[in-house]
C-alpha cells in the first residue's frame, strides 16, 4: 500500500489518502498512524500539494552509515551507530522548494543526502533485532539537507543545528507499507543535481542494517509511533568531491528510492531579514 498526504482539492485541509496509481487517492479517516478506515469515493489529487507522509513526532539521524561513503572521507567504519537528532519542523513534503535561510547562506555549505527512511509504527524500547522490522509502518525517501559549516563548525560538536533548519528534510512522496518492500536492504538509491547524477548507491552497502539501528536506536529509548529514521546517505555528497559541490539558489535536486519514488526540490535563497 502507499500512503500519501495532501491538501484536500475542496477543503484545503492535510488529508491522508491511498494513493490509487490513476491521478486519485481514497481518502482515509485520521493519519497513517490511525487504523484504516476509508470515507466515501477517491478524490482527484492531479495538482494537489503532496505533504510529507506522516508529521514525524522525532526524527533520529544516522550519520556515516555507508561503506563507500566513509572511504570517500578517509574514515574507517563507526563501530557502532552515529546517532543525530534533527527538528521535526524540518520536515516539508517531496515537491517544497529548500530554502537556505541567510542564517546559513553565510557558508556556501549546504549540501544534498539522499536516504531510506523509516517510521515506526508502534511504541518500540528494547527491541530484538529479529523482531525490530515489526515495528516499521513503513517507508519513505528522504533528502537530509545539511549546513555543513553549522554542522562541523559551528554547533558546538553536535550535528542537530547544521541538520535542522526549516525545510532541510524533504520526505515522500509517499509511505510504503512493509508488505511492498520485502527487503529495504536490497535498494538503489540516487540523487541527481540539475539533471547529473551525483549519488547511485544501494541499500546494501550500509554499515548497520534497518533491523540493527532499530534494535540500537530502542536501548532503553521508547521509539513513539511516528518517529523517522533517517537510515544514512550513500557516497557522492557534495563536501567530499574535489571542489566540493554546494546547493544554491535555482538548482533542481532529486533523490529516488527504488520502489518507493522520489522527493524533487527546488532550492531557494532566502531574503527575509
Amino acid at each position: 500500500m502507499r500512503l500519501i498526504r495532501f491538501q484536500h482539492p475542496e477543503s484545503g485541509r492535510p488529508t491522508t489518502g491511498v494513493d490509487c496509481g490513476d491521478g486519485t487517492a481514497l481518502v482515509l479517516h485520521g493519519s497513517a498512524l490511525d487504523p484504516l478506515e476509508p470515507i466515501g469515493d477517491p478524490v482527484p489529487i492531479d495538482g494537489c500539494r503532496l505533504l510529507a507522509p506522516v508529521t514525524p513526532v522525532c526524527i533520529m539521524g544516522i550519520g556515516m552509515n555507508y561503506r563507500q561513503h566513509a572511504l570517500e572521507q578517509g574514515k574507517q567504519p563507526p563501530t557502532r551507530p552515529m546517532m543525530f537528532m534533527k527538528n521535526p519542523a524540518a520536515a516539508c513534503g517531496p515537491h517544497d522548494d529548500i530554502v537556505i535561510a541567510p542564517v546559513c547562506a553565510e557558508r556556501e555549505q549546504v549540501d544534498y543526502e539522499c536516504e531510506l527512511a523509516v517510521i515506526i509504527g508502534r511504541p518500540a524500547r528494547d527491541v530484538a533485532q529479529d523482531q525490530a522490522l515489526s515495528y516499521v509502518l513503513g517507508y519513505t525517501a528522504a533528502n537530509d539537507v545539511s549546513a555543513r559549516w553549522w554542522q562541523k563548525e559551528a554547533g558546538g560538536g553536535q550535528f542537530c543545528r547544521g541538520k535542522s533548519f526549516d525545510t532541510f528534510c524533504p520526505m515522500g512522496p509517499c509511505l510504503v507499507t512493509p508488505d511492498e518492500v520485502p527487503d529495504p536492504q536490497a535498494l538503489r538509491l540516487t540523487t541527481t543535481l540539475n539533471g547529473e547524477v551525483m549519488q547511485d548507491s544501494n541499500t546494501g552497502d550500509m554499515i548497520f542494517n534497518v533491523a540493527e539501528l532499530i534494535a540500537f536506536l530502542s536501548q532503553g529509548t521508547t521509539l513513539m509511533p511516528g518517529t523517522v529514521i533517517l537510515t544514512g546517505t550513500p557516497s557522492g555528497v557534495g563536501f567530499a568531491r574535489t571542489p566540493p559541490v554546494w546547493l544554491k539558489d535555482g538548482d533542481v535536486v532529486e533523490c529516488q528510492v527504488e520502489g518507493i519514488g522520489a522527493v524533487c526540490n527546488r532550492v531557494m535563497g532566502d531574503s527575509a531579514p
